[in-house]
């Protein structure tokens, strides 16, 4: 660009920004958010190749500290829920907090037995060599059903034939076990089996039984809507499943205490 004569000075040109290109930037990919809490533990699991279904317990795979992270992400969820359900809990007394509540309850009360470790349970060995019949119940339970997340709420019976190497456990234990059992999602089916798995690998007694009945408020509730509806399931192990006269002693003994 050439400059301007006025008599015998030279002005100079007035200058551009256009003249005095700035330099060239590749384009940049934009910033990432960081994996939720939810993705991290989950990423975690798919390595692993780890199921991690409604019933599943996944507490090893979850990192200290991270627990708080994920009811703050279930509450933000739960809040956009809210929103979809065009409900103003902004300016809504009662259900303004309603996310964090129901954050809480899931996480730290109804499933919480997804995500902490099976409670401690003392075993003490089988000293006095018993090898009689034990009944334990009618155990209080609650659960939620997988299908629509309405409750479940019951009773189970737990019958166990001890030999002389079976391990002994206290009669609150039972009841720890069938809650932290329970606090998740569940199928009453699939819930009476993982019961009885967990009862036969720790105690190792000659023959199992466990009942549970219960009423599902997916149908009292909702759908058919019956008042009356209940179900009730039972598994038979070892000597209660080829001994028919323990599996009606057993059975006797609920119905004397059914209520």
């Amino acid at each position: 660009m050439r400059g301007i004569l006025v008599g015998q000075t030279l002005i100079a040109p007035m200058l551009r920004t256009a003249d005095f290109p700035g330099p060239v930037f590749r384009d940049e990919a934009p910033a990432t958010a960081a994996p939720s809490v939810s993705e991290r533990i989950r990423a975690r699991l798919l390595q692993a190749g780890q199921r991690h279904h409604a019933n599943d317990n996944i507490s090893e795979w979850i990192r200290e500290g991270e627990l708080d992270e994920l009811q703050a992400e279930v509450r933000d969820r739960m809040q956009a829920v809210l929103d979809a359900l065009v409900i103003d809990a902004a300016n809504d007394h009662n259900t303004n907090g309603t996310a964090e509540r129901v954050a809480r309850m899931f996480v730290t009360e109804v499933f919480r037995g997804r995500y902490v470790p099976m409670p401690a349970v003392t075993e003490f060995p089988n000293t006095s060599r018993l090898n009689q019949l034990m009944v334990v119940g009618p155990i209080s339970v609650r659960s939620a059903c997988s299908h629509h997340l309405c409750p479940i709420m019951g009773k189970v019976w737990i019958g166990i034939l001890p030999n002389e190497h079976s391990n002994l456990i206290g009669l609150s234990k039972h009841a720890r076990i069938c809650d932290w059992i329970l606090s998740r999602p569940q199928i009453q089916e699939e819930a009476v089996m993982m019961l009885a798995d967990e009862l036969e690998r720790r105690v190792k007694p000659d023959g199992l039984a466990l009942v549970m009945r219960s009423d599902h408020f997916c149908m009292r509730w909702r759908g058919v809507k019956d008042p009356e509806a209940s179900m009730t399931n039972s598994v038979m192990r070892g000597a209660f499943l080829n001994d028919a006269a323990l599996r009606r002693e057993f059975l006797s003994l609920l119905s004397s205490r059914d209520d």
